[in-house]
């Protein structure tokens, strides 16, 4: 009983594989998904990303993202810098990232491009203590533990690689990437746990309901999927969004239900999710909420997430980008 709270803690923070969080405006977080989505402005663009899942429950996760780039037109290439960090259970257990990401696009023909990226990310993970409850303290109601002491563990630093590449058209577009190339271990007990690679494939297909006289989109549908897989987690995310000028509105359904391929034989329904984004000049604003399908529905409070995305571009940049550039046409949430 003693020693039960701290080896269940070792587990996690020590040897059990780490499954990377998620954002459900992926196209929010798109140089979180794919290197290859750097430079993919008319010039430059700040992100920032907020997610709490759970968050009935104690042990919630917390997320956030940040990111910047730029569009280096005169070189066909994209360059990036962006922040990462996850706060997980009632522990505090926290993930950090910083990555550089660069995209280079090449023109296959008039109306057909792809974008391959690389990125290179310093991470760093660690818990703590402070936030631990061990068992001695809940047997003798003692504010201090004992057990505390005998529980040794060193924050870990390590660089972390990763690549992806998009393939992409005036209406539709597919890629894929590769993150954690070099599986770093991330044990904090001085153990050997390899961070599986994460793999994921992605894409979509924009439908143009109706141009105003300057040919500027009115309305549009857009059709996305992104699947990723990490060890022996896997899931889909799949939907459409429609836009009517200023307001995007959207909603799909995460999970595999007819397969289960995580190792556990247990249905993979995870959560349906709703949107609703704004749009004023070069300003997006996006908000989400994940409606939990699995056993979890009625003590989870579901997930809220937030977008802001601001997009700057110089007379001169618009006006090249209306005579010969495109770019991939995935949706902003």
């Amino acid at each position: 009983m003693k020693w039960s709270l701290t080896i269940a803690l070792v587990a996690t923070i020590g040897v059990a594989w780490a499954q990377d969080p998620q954002f459900s405006q992926f196209y929010s977080a798109p140089l979180y998904m794919n290197p290859g989505f750097a430079g993919n402005t008319i010039q430059a663009r700040g992100v920032i990303n907020y997610r709490n899942q759970w968050p009935a429950m104690p042990g919630k996760f917390v997320s956030y993202a940040a990111s910047f780039d730029y569009n280096i037109e005169e070189l066909n290439s994209g360059l990036a810098l962006s922040f990462q960090q996850d706060r997980a259970g009632t522990a505090a257990l926290r993930y950090s990232n910083i990555a550089l990401q660069y995209s280079y696009t090449l023109r296959l023909s008039r109306y057909l491009a792809i974008k391959p990226g690389i990125s290179f990310s310093y991470s760093f993970r660690d818990v703590n203590r402070a936030e631990l409850i061990f068992g001695d303290q809940l047997i003798y109601d003692n504010p201090t533990s004992q057990s505390s002491t005998r529980f040794d563990y060193e924050p870990v630093r390590y660089p972390d690689l990763g690549a992806g590449s998009i393939l992409y058209s005036r209406n539709w577009w597919a890629g894929m990437a590769f993150h954690h190339i070099n599986r770093p271990n991330q044990s904090l007990i001085a153990q050997e746990s390899r961070l599986p690679i994460r793999f994921s494939v992605h894409g979509g297909y924009n439908v143009v309901m109706k141009k105003d006289v300057k040919k500027k989109d009115v309305s549009s549908f857009t059709f996305v999927a992104h699947y990723k897989a990490q060890g022996k987690w896997d899931q889909l995310d799949i939907g459409a969004y429609f836009k009517y000028r200023i307001i995007t509105t959207g909603l799909y359904y995460r999970g595999l239900p007819l397969v289960k391929t995580n190792g556990y034989k247990q249905p993979n329904h995870d959560a349906l999710t709703a949107l609703i984004g704004f749009e004023y000049k070069d300003l997006s604003f996006g908000y989400s909420y994940d409606l939990t399908l699995s056993k979890l529905i009625t003590n989870s409070g579901g997930a809220h997430e937030i977008s802001i995305i601001y997009e700057m571009a110089s007379d001169r940049r618009k006006r090249s980008r209306r005579r010969s550039r495109f770019f991939i046409p995935c949706a902003k949430f």
